[in-house]
């Protein structure tokens, strides 16, 4: 009788059970190819599979979903899982694959070959320094590598603290559902890579028109908006004079002093346009719109202010205006761009080439200052902006 057994010939009379049982098996496998678990984000994904591993009798104290993605500051995310704990996410930068080096992580990823490792001694490495694994009692690691089609590797970790380890049943269980857990997860990847992929290229509201189904071309929608123009002074000359390499550098680095006093305050980047940025603030309400616009622009003159890159010092000038833009696809056949156009950003670029010439480092229209209700605004007297027949009455604001 299972009364009269010891404990661990217990787990192994269950899981030795478990593994013959097919019937409990393949449900652990519908449940991850089902719709059920198509709607769970990651977090309940892993805590609903260590949950029902368990139930099966397979003794998982620790299981790691590691998803690869394609980010410009991110390696991936892994998501970590313990009997009785909160679920721990980790958002692994680039330089995460240096803790990763020589780990059996890194070594099933390369060779795409699952590895079963305990502690001590490997020739694939030590795992138990790696910080979801770090102080857990941990005896032994199954890793199986996750592989895609095409694309980033992910990788999935069981980790038991039962002395001796998985027993083959139980390493037969979570072989079979591997390939399911490898589907599930790769849709989750390759969802992941799309919203990465198009956030960092083309920002989030055009993210989201182009996965609504938005892109025929000569699809136009006309808007109102905040719009914010930023354009680094003299940087013709200093390209002509310093090297590609710094040259880059440098816009890269006032390119992380812009574009996130842009992002905090609600606004989305539209283009980078060699040295300038064009932004603009979407909103139903234009008060609010405007200020926000505002913020970001003060945000972005303090940010520069005290700015050096390689010991060279710059200054921007922005342009700040409010109007009626139409925004869309143009462009040839299959090659699009999503863009703004109209009276009203071409408005905004010529008020930053006053910038240029009066060497005042903020501008803004009349509609703008109108709508963002500035009060201390000082206007700098009308003037004619190429392309309009009308001077326009512009202002900067009090220092």
């Amino acid at each position: 009788m299972l009364l009269d057994m010891p404990e661990t010939a217990i787990l192994n009379s269950r899981v030795t059970r478990a593994g013959a049982n097919t019937a409990a098996t393949l449900s652990l496998i519908e449940w991850l190819t089902g719709d059920e678990c198509h709607a769970l984000d990651e977090p309940d994904l892993v805590s609903g599979l260590g949950r029902r591993l368990q139930a099966l009798g397979v003794p998982v104290d620790r299981l790691t979903l590691h998803l690869m993605t394609l980010h410009p500051e991110f390696i991936g995310r892994t998501i970590a899982w313990a009997p009785g704990e909160p679920i721990e996410i980790h958002d692994r930068e680039h330089g995460m694959r240096l803790a990763l080096a020589n780990t059996p992580l890194q070594k099933a990823l390369e060779t795409r070959e699952p590895l079963i490792v305990g502690p001590g001694e490997s020739p694939h490495g030590h795992w138990q320094h790696i910080d979801i694994f770090s102080g857990r009692g941990l005896v032994q690691l199954m890793i199986a590598p996750l592989c895609n089609a095409d694309g980033p590797i992910s990788c999935a970790a069981f980790g038991t603290k039962r002395p001796g380890g998985f027993t083959s049943a139980e390493q037969q269980v979570i072989e079979r559902i591997l390939p399911a857990l490898r589907n599930t997860s790769e849709l989750r990847v390759l969802r992941q890579c799309e919203l990465s992929l198009l956030d960092t290229y083309i920002g989030p509201m055009t993210a989201s028109r182009i996965l609504a189904g938005h892109i025929r071309r000569g699809e136009i929608e006309s808007m109102e908006a905040a719009l914010l123009l930023c354009d680094l002074r003299g940087f013709t000359e200093l390209s002509n004079q310093l090297p590609g390499s710094t040259v880059l550098g440098l816009l890269n680095a006032y390119f992380d002093k812009v574009v996130p006093a842009i992002t905090r305050e609600g606004g989305e980047v539209l283009k980078f346009m060699g040295d300038a940025v064009l932004a603009f603030f979407p909103g139903i309400d234009p008060l609010g719109a405007c200020q926000a616009a505002l913020v970001a622009a003060k945000a972005i003159l303090d940010e520069v202010d005290d700015f050096q890159y390689d010991g060279i010092r710059v200054k921007v000038g922005i342009a700040l205006h409010y109007g009626e833009v139409s925004y869309g696809n143009v462009g040839s056949g299959n090659r699009l761009d999503f863009t703004l156009i109209g009276p009203d950003v071409n408005v905004v670029s010529r008020i930053q080439s006053i910038c240029s010439e009066s060497g005042d480092a903020l501008l803004m229209s009349l509609s703008f200052r109108e709508k963002a209700r500035i009060g201390d605004s000082v206007p700098i007297g009308p003037q004619r902006l190429k392309g309009f027949a009308d001077a326009m009455e512009l202002f900067t604001i009090a220092h």
